[in-house]
Formats: C-alpha cells, sequence, structure tokens
C-alpha cells in the first residue's frame, strides 16, 4: 500500500473539503472503525485524530459515519493507543 492509499478526502458540514491520513482501522464490536488526522495545514491542532465508523452501502461503497457515543469513541481509542504505543506518543 503506497501513501496516497492512506489518504481520503471528506467534505465538512460547511461543504469544505479537507485530506485526512488513515492511520489505522480498529475493529470493535463487529463494526469497523478508521483513525485518521488531517492532511491540511488548519488552524486546528495538528495531531488531533478523529474517529469514524466505515460502513458500506448498498452498492458496496464504502462511506464514513460520525460516531456520537463517547464510550465508543474511547474504546476504539484505546486500542488504537495499545496497538501503535511504538508508533506515536500519545498525550494524555
Amino acid at each position: 500500500m503506497n501513501e496516497m492509499d492512506n489518504i481520503v478526502t471528506l467534505i465538512d458540514e460547511e461543504g469544505k473539503e479537507m485530506n485526512f491520513e488513515i492511520l489505522d482501522v480498529i475493529s470493535y464490536q463487529d463494526e469497523d472503525y478508521a483513525i485518521m488526522v488531517t492532511c491540511d495545514d488548519v488552524d486546528e491542532e495538528a495531531d488531533t485524530v478523529i474517529i469514524v465508523r466505515i460502513d458500506v452501502d448498498e452498492n458496496g461503497e464504502e462511506f464514513y459515519s460520525s460516531v456520537e457515543d463517547e464510550a465508543i469513541l474511547d474504546a476504539v481509542f484505546e486500542t488504537f493507543k495499545e496497538k501503535s504505543g511504538d508508533d506515536f506518543d500519545f498525550v494524555d
């Protein structure tokens, strides 16, 4: 897999396109979640990750859904930290 395979473009609620790098995909409770970090130069802190659920539509195409459940977000992020602790420096 080359680096460009890990880049996705998402559109925010204001219609602005943003590029994200997928750092990992974590399976949790029979769902897959993508751990992403922005590739674009934005005002937000560059090392903030987002977690989205990977869903599949009726045509078999993947799309990303936001996750509102804090318990799921925490569990997925903890799994990511355990799996990737040697690759990233995490700040609590």
